[in-house]
């Protein structure tokens, strides 16, 4: 039987994880992009801890994965975050937010407001980026670009403090 999203977001056993960085790491790539180097410690965090940043972010502001992965490695006392597990969570959360709406439930996370890295929308959130456009829009973002290149205009002065 294939789980909720919501059971997807239960916490993993043995995580967080505190590993070093190596070469053969699935997040290697993404993390030399962020500065990081061979042997600098890294946080594999639980879905809770990301859903946790997500929640936070009020109406009017805005949260990347890179400023996430700031927070995590910070709280973590690490050299950097892993962004593909943070990712992974990033789209799960938003799932699950989404199917408790559609349970009855109202929505309350506003994962809308977490964006890629470069304030791009992403096109793994329930409904696509035209949902999500939608959802920013409305509380006051401009959303340009073009086909599955869309992001907020001046993102980087919406984000709030990590």
């Amino acid at each position: 039987m294939k789980k909720t999203w919501a059971e997807k977001m239960a916490d993993k056993k043995n995580f967080p994880k505190i590993l070093n960085l190596e070469a053969k790491f699935p997040c290697y790539k993404s993390l030399v992009k962020m500065g990081a180097r061979v042997g600098d410690r890294v946080v594999l965090a639980n879905p809770s801890e990301v859903r946790e940043i997500m929640a936070g972010v009020r109406r009017g502001e805005l949260i990347t994965i890179r400023e996430i992965c700031l927070r995590l490695a910070r709280e973590h006392g690490v050299d950097a975050c892993c962004t593909l597990t943070t990712g992974i969570f990033i789209i799960t959360a938003a799932h699950a937010a989404a199917e408790a709406q559609a349970a009855g439930a109202p929505l309350t996370f506003p994962y809308w407001r977490t964006l890629k890295v470069d304030g791009v929308l992403n096109e793994k959130f329930p409904g696509g980026i035209e949902a999500q456009k939608k959802l920013l829009v409305a509380e006051g973002h401009l959303v340009v670009g073009k086909g599955r290149k869309l992001r907020v205009a001046d993102y980087q002065q919406f984000l709030g403090k990590i």
